[in-house]
This record gives structure tokens, C-alpha cells and sequence, in this order.
């Protein structure tokens, strides 16, 4: 199986980001996209888009194009800049490396409306563990 795949079956066990219901478009080497499906229990108290569900889909894309090497890749520091409220339909996150080396990689995402419009941008950096995903035991 190559890389890319035993990326995308390493994250089918994200639970979390099952449960919110992300689901993984696409995965490049350094990039990702998915996509959430925006339901009652992503509102908030005056019902928009909760900032966490946002950022939970922005999360997810920075993790899968982090890995996407094959090496495992933990953030370290994120930050997330919230630019247009959500109300519904479908948001998506497109993650792209700005920078990679051996020990650090730097991502930008980018979360949209179904418009393409910008909802958010997230920037994030992952420290490059020496372990491989395809030698991590699932349960």
C-alpha cells in the first residue's frame, strides 16, 4: 500500500473528526481537502457556525497533510483567524505545506462556504516525529 493511502486509512480512525462529520476529499503530498457537512449540532448559541466546528474541519485537513509524508507529525502551534460567519451548508478546508524539512513542516489552511468564499484561515506547524504512520498499531 502506498503512503498516501495508508494516510488516508490512518485517519479513517479519527473519531473525533468522525464524529463531527468531516470527511476527507483528497490527500497530496503536503496538501489535503475535506469537507463538512454543516448540521444543528455545529451551531452555536446564536446559531452560527461554532468557531470550534471550524476549526475542528481546519484541524483535521492541517493533520492528514502534515502526515501526508507518512511520518508521524504532531502540531506544535496553531493559530486560526476567523473572517466571515457560517450559517450552513457545506464548509471546506484546503491545507497546503509552506515549508518541510526533517523535523518541522509550517501549513496554511484555507476554510470556505460553498460560494468559495473565506470563512477562516489557519496556520499551523507540526514537529516530525521519527516514527512512521504505516508502523503505528491501530486499535
Amino acid at each position: 500500500m502506498d503512503s498516501l493511502n495508508i494516510v488516508k486509512n490512518y485517519f479513517k480512525n479519527d473519531r473525533f473528526a468522525e464524529h463531527i462529520g468531516i470527511e476527507i476529499l483528497e490527500v497530496t503530498p503536503g496538501s489535503a481537502k475535506a469537507k463538512m457537512k454543516i448540521e444543528d449540532h455545529h451551531l452555536n448559541a446564536v446559531n452560527l457556525v461554532h468557531g470550534g466546528a471550524i476549526f475542528g474541519l481546519a484541524d483535521l485537513v492541517f493533520a492528514v497533510a502534515s502526515n501526508s509524508h507518512g511520518v508521524v507529525s504532531l502540531g506544535i502551534s496553531v493559530s486560526v483567524s476567523y473572517i466571515k460567519a457560517a450559517q450552513g451548508g457545506t464548509l471546506f478546508a484546503t491545507a497546503t505545506e509552506v515549508s518541510k524539512n526533517s523535523r518541522l513542516g509550517t501549513y496554511s489552511i484555507e476554510i470556505t462556504d460553498e460560494d468559495g468564499e473565506i470563512i477562516a484561515v489557519f496556520l499551523g506547524t507540526v514537529y516530525r516525529k521519527k516514527e512512521n504512520i504505516k508502523d503505528i498499531v491501530l486499535p
